[in-house]
């Protein structure tokens, strides 16, 4: 039982393998049939000996079809090599083939003549002709496909076509083919043909003999024409001129506005845009405005087709009509673009219309959101084509988005100072999931950011700001996780923009490190030569001394010296990028000297690379600064050329050095001297952005100072304002008591005069003499009191006239004056040095009231003072003292 089963599985397995090797031999038949016999192989076979011509002309005359067809493509480069023996021997047969062939063998004649009319291979004058005659028999081909191949050969003919020929070989025919008794395809090129001469000739001849057949087409019982011919129009008026289109054309356009086929009023609705700036303003208020209208509210109801041409031309047309439309006309044109801009989006059960012409629609209304920005005014753009705008780029289409992407820079700079209305949908194309939409974006997204960033500076203050940054960054991220790198190193090239747009901080911080990553881990060259790129754009412009330094020390550590050498070779890469972008100057000080230390390089790839950039490191130097150099680059060659084992490295070194010795003699002077008028600059740029950053550097440290001096200026005002208020207590208290001691003095000295006799009356008169010598003795006091403040004095002086006791009112005069004039100067000045030189006074002035005071009680009148006021005086003189502390 187990036997029979494998040998029926055997059988089985043997019968499978036979099917197997009749498919091999079904699938081997045609090939063995295919191949040709002996007397095919005869009739294919060509005689070596023949030229290009004879060739030709043997397989034009006997050859098989396909071979007709490869001589017949290849008419245009026989022409170029002998166009005479061409013309004469070859023509004529590719004529006779011509005749009954069939439409493979059509077409390739027609583009033949086309290209060798394009190119301008012959000579227009002499052969021409020829090719005309050939052009015009077949123009009437029964097949359509062939007929239009032939037409489009007529048309470019006609441009090298002289006027008499066009004359007399093309309108003639023109004439007896535009009459309803051809057939629909000869009057339908015959309106393409009048539209092509139109241009050839002169005004007169063209409303004379052209425009009269011309308003017969578009009287054609066939749509088809009639559109055509309406198309035509705009050629026909501007060959007739500004005056005619009023009363020629311009009524014949206005009747096909009117026609009962859409694709007619189309035609003729696009006419009379293209045609706007040669109308005059009257006609545009009268005519072409009310028809605008009517053309807007009847579009609803009219095919998608129509619509969508009509949205195409949208812009153009508000654009044109600007000057003549009421607020309420503009207004409805702004209505209905805002419709186009949602259409097939707004559908039953809100779903969206998956529609082609849908689409198209909007697209078109993306293309003409910058003539529309125009006609409604930036300043209007937020209330009346902002919400249409967002909807566009955040529309479910790719497409659509992708058009709005590509328009957005336009939009910004029309914006202006507004355009910090659109940073959301800046953010949303950023961010979108589509590569297509970012790659569109890219295309001008340096124009868009110097836009978006134009307010310097003070954006960084903006919330908007990090969010920008953040999204750019992401973008980059995700072009680099996708395998369309092609856009990774479009996106870096437009991110080198960034240099001029961006703090150098910021740069430092959020971008070099991300390219450097880019530089060292990216496996797709292109990607990192143009990360290189980016990378010594963003080290240029730098301002810092400080991040210079530590981005080239991160070159040379993680590069130049790097363990893996692709990363060595990237250097060289770097090193390329740099002598384009630095001056000599700077590329001799940072670059040379480690890229020509790779000549110990273990890796052969690395040393080959470095041998082929020799020269241009040798161009950098100039002679006799760079000797030095120069030698230790020669020390290089020569190691190369001497140690050298590997044979490709050697075969570069040696190529090389015939270049170095033919580097300064095969370069011309003009050039050389273009190359260093642009170092001269270059250098000089990198100068004046080191001047930047001393200066900024020079503002940075004054208003830290000033900041600093505003700081100790406030704590100093708040410790004179409270030593200031502990005096005004201590020196009213002195006063106080002053007073007291002062009244007991009075009390005392009353008593005594009432004991003493007669005759001490003239001692007591001659007391009021003795204070003014007194108070004289304080000239010095007085002169710098009156040099600060003259009321200030007055006040004194005044006080100590009225007083009648002399001592005491010299001592409160001055103690009070100057206490009072220490607080108001303390409210009138805010300047330190002017405060010192006040207390220094205040100080000087109270030391003589004391000196005064002394001399007061050790003089002649210390006698005749009563014991009290001996014991007043001197605790007086303390507290002043205590109160100057």
């Amino acid at each position: 039982m187990f036997s029979s089963r494998m040998s029926v599985n055997q059988s089985s397995l043997l019968y499978g393998q036979l099917e197997d090797l009749q498919e091999l031999a079904f699938i081997e038949r045609p090939i063995r049939r295919s191949l040709k016999t002996a007397e095919e192989i005869d009739q294919l076979t060509v005689d070596e000996d023949l030229n290009d011509i004879e060739r030709a002309v043997y397989l034009l005359s006997v050859g098989q079809e396909v071979q007709r067809a490869s001589v017949i493509s290849n008419l245009p480069s026989l022409v170029r090599q002998n166009p005479a023996e061409t013309f004469r021997r070859v023509v004529p047969k590719v004529r006779e083939v011509l005749n009954g062939s069939g439409a493979e063998i059509q077409l390739a004649a027609a583009a033949s003549f086309l290209t060798i009319l394009q190119d301008d291979i012959i000579l227009i004058h002499t052969h021409t002709y020829s090719i005309l005659k050939t052009v015009l028999l077949h123009l009437n081909h029964r097949d359509t496909v062939v007929s239009n191949a032939w037409l489009e050969t007529l048309l470019s003919a006609i441009n090298a076509l002289p006027k008499e020929t066009i004359k007399q070989e093309v309108l003639n025919p023109l004439l007896y083919q535009s009459q309803l008794s051809h057939s629909l395809q000869a009057r339908l090129a015959s309106c393409r043909i009048l539209g092509k001469v139109s241009c050839k000739f002169d005004s007169h001849i063209v409303k004379k003999e052209l425009l009269p057949l011309a308003r017969s087409l578009c009287q054609d019982v066939e749509f088809e024409v009639r559109a055509c011919m309406c198309r035509q129009l705009e050629s026909i008026a501007r060959a007739t001129g500004v005056d005619d289109i009023r009363t020629e054309l311009l009524p014949e356009l206005v009747e096909l506005a009117g026609d009962e086929e859409g694709s007619v009023r189309l035609a003729a609705f696009d006419t009379i845009i293209n045609l706007m700036e040669m109308i005059d303003s009257d006609d545009r208020l009268h005519v072409v405005v009310p028809l605008v209208m009517s053309v807007c509210d009847t579009s609803s109801q009219a095919d998608e087709a129509v619509v969508a041409s009509l949205s195409f031309q949208f812009g153009k047309l508000c654009s044109g009509l600007a000057g003549s439309l009421s607020d309420e006309q503009r207004g409805r044109l702004l209505q209905r673009f805002k419709v186009l801009c949602v259409t097939g989006l707004q559908t039953e059960g809100n779903q969206t219309d998956i529609n082609n012409e849908s689409k198209l629609i909007r697209c078109n209304c993306c293309y003409n959101l910058p003539a529309m920005v125009m006609f409604a005014d930036s300043a209007h753009f937020l209330s009346e084509l902002y919400p249409s705008f967002s909807s566009l780029c955040c529309d479910p289409e790719v497409s659509v988005r992708r058009s709005a992407a590509a328009s957005f820079h336009q939009v910004v700079k029309l914006l202006g100072s507004n355009v910090q209305v659109v940073h959301k949908e800046l953010l949303v194309l950023l961010q979108d999931d589509a590569l297509e939409v970012l790659d569109a974006l890219m295309n001008h997204l340096e124009e868009t950011l110097e836009a978006v960033l134009s307010r310097g500076e003070n954006l960084t203050l903006d919330n908007k700001f990090p969010e920008l940054l953040s999204a750019l960054l992401l973008a980059e991220q995700k072009v680099g996780c996708s395998l369309r790198w092609r856009l990774h190193e479009k996106l870096l090239q437009r991110y080198s923009c960034l240099a001029r747009l961006l703090p150098g901080e910021l740069l430092h911080q959020s971008f070099s490190p991300r390219i450097f990553i880019i530089l060292t881990t990216n496996k797709v060259l292109p990607v990192q030569k143009e990360g290189a790129r980016t990378f010594c754009i963003f080290l240029r412009y730098n301002r810092k001394q400080e991040q210079r330094q530590e981005m080239m020390e991160r070159l040379i550590q993680d590069l130049a010296q790097g363990r893996s050498y692709w990363n060595r070779l990237r250097f060289l890469d770097v090193c390329e990028m740099a002598s384009e972008i630095f001056s000599r100057k700077y590329f001799n000080k940072h670059f040379l000297i480690p890229a020509l230390e790779l000549v110990h390089d273990p890796v052969a790839n690395v040393r080959y690379k470095l041998c082929q950039l020799l020269p241009r490191l040798r161009s950098s130097l100039r002679l006799p600064a760079d000797k030095q150099l120069l030698q230790q680059l020669d020390f290089c060659v020569q190691k190369l050329l001497c140690r050298e084992k590997d044979k490709d490295v050697v075969a570069t070194i040696r190529k090389t050095v015939l270049e170095l010795d033919k580097l300064d003699l095969t370069e011309p002077f003009h050039k050389r001297q273009e190359r260093d008028l642009l170092d001269q600059k270059k250098e000089k740029e990198e100068t004046l952005l080191l001047e930047m950053e001393q200066l900024e550097r020079q503002q940075s440290e004054g208003k830290l100072n000033s900041e600093k001096h505003a700081e100790r200026k406030r704590r100093e005002s708040k410790t004179s304002l409270s030593a200031t208020k502990s005096m005004s207590m201590s020196s009213s208290g002195a006063a106080l008591s002053a007073g007291k001691e002062m009244r007991k003095a009075k009390l005392s000295r009353s008593r005594s005069l009432s004991s003493q006799p007669t005759t001490s009356k003239p001692t007591n008169s001659d007391r009021p003499v003795k204070v003014k010598e007194l108070s004289g003795t304080s000239g010095p006091g007085k002169s710098m009191l009156q040099s600060k403040d003259d009321s200030l004095r007055t006040v004194h002086f005044t006080m100590a006239t009225q007083s009648t006791s002399s001592m005491p009112v010299l001592i409160r005069s001055n103690t009070t004056s100057l206490l009072d004039r220490a607080s108001t100067l303390d409210h009138r000045t805010s300047s330190m040095d002017h405060r010192k030189q006040e207390v220094e006074f205040f100080q000087c002035t109270i030391r003589t009231g004391v000196k005064m005071m002394s001399s007061y009680l050790h003089g002649p009148l210390a006698n005749q003072q009563s014991g009290s006021t001996f014991r007043t005086l001197p605790r007086m003189q303390q507290e002043i003292i205590s109160a100057l502390q």
